[in-house]
């Protein structure tokens, strides 16, 4: 098997990577990652240098996995912070190092795309990679692979973090969905929406294709305010959101709040087949409720009546349970080359694990269904 590590997405055929690509998930589709090289969202400059890895047998490609060498952890949502920390208080280089994930995207995929690899087949070759490129680590993010055996036979350490996603239980409309809440929690819901109207907000849905350069225009206005008032640059460009709108327009969906046809607010989703996932939000001013609204209440609307069976409204956000969605543990892959930091960093992985599968059911007690649905 030919082993090759490319700097550009453009030395990869699209007719190959979508062979490999066994979803219609947006977020391993060839055109969502030319979009953002071909923006610089994703380039050397902002710490994202392309690095995926192509294995070719004889004949032709059979395994893609798109990576990344990073100088820093931003944008991963698996956070390695207090790693970075420790290495440089021992002034021990923690970068670079190389990074399997969709960019600031934590959203559980298939990693590695394959026609006849197991995931587990490519340890050993990241390994080698960076032990021969002076890499300091890798780190597979979010995928979707249940590894057991492999990880101790390569020593990779497993980490797991908590999402909370929405599930359709073949509701028929949004009222369903409520029926199986408690009586309180459904009063809560309900409030919550008719501050919407009691506020004179109004929303509007926008699939992909229908997007207008003005409401385009708004939702990069909105997109960037959320970052500035953090301290924070985007992650990603207008030229990023116009590409794939050009190249994705049937994966996407905008939903804009509005007062008196001045719009205020608005959220921008992904969706494919089976999934809603929720990605960005801002607003030019603050409004009870809005944020609930927007990114939640529309999404689930939505899945409702395209039938779409999950919703991933972004990672984090504990006051997601009471709006009904579950607490679900997701997985990624960790290889450390420093042999002195391994076992602090292996007995912080378990520890990890352990605290999650508590945190988990610890989530769970606080769900609004009624007993016999929860």
């Amino acid at each position: 098997m030919k082993i090759e590590f490319v700097n550009s997405i453009n030395k990869i055929n699209e007719l190959t990577w979508q062979s490999l690509a066994d979803s219609s998930s947006p977020f391993i589709n060839y055109q969502f990652f030319k979009a953002l090289e071909h923006s610089q969202s994703v380039c050397s400059k902002t710490g994202w240098q392309p690095h995926h890895l192509v294995c070719s047998n004889a004949n032709n490609v059979n395994a893609i996995l798109p990576m990344y060498l990073k100088e820093h952890s931003w944008g991963e949502y698996v956070f390695d912070w207090a790693w970075a920390d420790a290495y440089q208080k021992h002034n021990e280089p923690y970068y670079p190092k190389l990074v399997a994930t969709i960019p600031f995207t934590p959203i559980t995929t298939t990693k590695l795309m394959a026609s006849d690899i197991a995931l587990s087949q490519v340890f050993s070759v990241l390994t080698e990679h960076c032990l021969a490129q002076n890499i300091n680590s890798w780190h597979i993010l979010y995928t979707q692979e249940s590894q057991q055996q492999p990880l101790r036979l390569n020593n990779v350490f497993q980490r797991n973090t908590v999402q909370f996603h929405w599930f359709n239980r073949q509701y028929h409309d949004f009222n369903e969905f409520l029926s199986t809440f408690t009586a309180r929690k459904r009063k809560n819901v309900k409030k919550e929406r008719l501050s919407i109207s009691q506020q004179n907000i109004k929303t509007r849905r926008i699939l992909g294709k229908d997007i207008s350069p003005e409401e385009l225009s708004f939702f990069y206005i909105t997109y960037q305010l959320t970052y500035l008032k953090r301290g924070h640059s985007p992650h990603l460009t207008i030229d990023f959101f116009t590409n794939i709108l050009k190249s994705l327009p049937n994966n996407i969906l905008l939903v804009i709040a509005s007062i008196d046809d001045c719009d205020i607010a608005c959220a921008w989703f992904f969706f494919d087949e089976h999934q809603l996932y929720g990605r960005y939000w801002g607003c030019t001013k603050t409004y009870n409720n809005l944020h609930f609204e927007v990114c939640y209440y529309q999404g689930i609307e939505f899945c409702i009546e395209h039938q779409l069976d999950l919703f991933n409204p972004g990672a984090q956000g504990e006051h997601k349970i009471q709006r009904g969605f579950e607490p679900v543990l997701t997985h990624s892959y960790h290889w450390i080359k420093h042999l002195g930091f391994r076992p602090a960093i292996q007995q912080f992985c378990q520890q990890e694990q352990q605290k999650m599968q508590h945190y988990l059911k610890h989530c769970q007690q606080f769900l609004p269904f009624k007993a016999e649905t929860s």
